[in-house]
């Protein structure tokens, strides 16, 4: 099915069932600052939760999508900023606008013409009257520069209430830290108002700094638990296009292990600390994604292909695909 089409599709499948959730966006690493960090970039998308504006939420009317929310680094002083889920997947109001492929010059035309309509308040023109450098890039279009995996579970009304009067009445004042207060620990943060303690750092594979990885993979966990969360992922595709492709996510060891620049130096300088990131990443840093299906297990089993809708779908992103898999229920492995 085409992009365009199975987003449309998508966005209307979720608008036609009433259930709420919450799911987690595990976002693949980009460009130079991915290659050297791969950790990637963690939001959290509510299904039942809209933007009044970029910095109050409210619950959703008919006919709207739900909004993702993540923390930034310097985007007008503040912590969390909140998008719609369309424009924040592909920089454009109407699942119908989706270009089916792009390139770096459309991408640029499209989050400016965006910015322009929707993002003048926090990203203002410079004084050539074009867009202002900086990381409000990072608010819309995120499908055009990467590959997002997604972890998705049940909520009720009452929980995203009680979200929307916590985040409304806090000071939303940034003091991003790409160690200690960073995205992932902003997604810990978000979780523990519906699943208190469920996410938890990882001291082992990832020296008790908070992950995306080690957020979805705390939420598996949870979830593999407590089978009336109705988990279920997806992933959604990269645009196509001459945009360079993402890279996977890695923990922290896992980045070690992997990385020839980083593993070589520490076997000759460090062999016995070099032996114990190998161990920590093998015995608690795995979470296994697949790499060429659309719709997957949140174990470590691989799908050859999408299975039958169910008879109740369940509202999910509009993903290249109109299945979402229940992880109580996982597909049989690739042969």
């Amino acid at each position: 099915m085409p992009l365009r089409r199975a987003a449309l599709f998508l966005c209307l499948l979720a608008a036609a069932y009433a259930h709420a959730s919450v799911a987690l966006l595990m976002e693949e690493p980009y460009g130079d600052f991915g290659a050297v960090n791969p950790t990637g970039h963690a939001a959290i998308y509510f299904n039942h939760i809209c933007a009044d504006s970029h910095i109050v939420l409210r619950p959703c009317r008919d006919g709207e999508f739900g909004a993702v929310i993540s923390r930034y680094h310097k985007i007008d002083g503040y912590d969390w900023i909140a998008v719609p889920l369309v424009p924040y997947l592909y920089t454009v109001d109407s699942p119908s606008d989706v270009p089916l492929t792009v390139d770096r010059e459309q991408v640029e035309d499209l989050r400016n013409a965006y910015r322009k309509q929707h993002l003048l308040d926090l990203a203002p023109d410079n004084r050539h009257g074009g867009p202002p450098k900086g990381e409000w890039t990072e608010l819309v279009g995120s499908s055009f520069d990467r590959t997002i995996h997604g972890f998705q579970i049940d909520s009720t009304a009452e929980q995203d209430r009680r979200f929307i009067d916590t985040f409304n009445d806090r000071r939303n004042v940034g003091h991003f830290n790409l160690l200690f207060h960073n995205c992932a620990d902003f997604s810990r943060v978000v979780l523990d108002i519906y699943l208190p303690h469920a996410i938890h750092r990882n001291f082992i594979a990832d020296v008790g700094l908070m992950t995306p990885k080690q957020v979805a993979r705390s939420l598996v966990s949870y979830g593999k638990k407590n089978p009336d969360l109705n988990m279920s992922a997806f992933v959604i595709r990269q645009v196509p296009g001459s945009i360079p492709r993402s890279h996977p996510v890695d923990g922290v060891a896992e980045s070690l292990v992997k990385s020839k620049k980083f593993l070589i130096p520490l076997v000759v300088l460090a062999p016995e600390v070099t032996g114990g990131v190998a161990v920590a990443y093998l015995t608690d840093g795995r979470l296994k994604l697949p790499k060429d299906t659309v719709v997957f297990d949140i174990g470590d089993e691989e799908t050859a292909s999408a299975p039958d809708l169910p008879a109740t779908p369940r509202p999910v992103l509009p993903v290249p695909s109109p299945q979402a898999t229940p992880a109580s229920s996982p597909p049989p492995a690739q042969p």
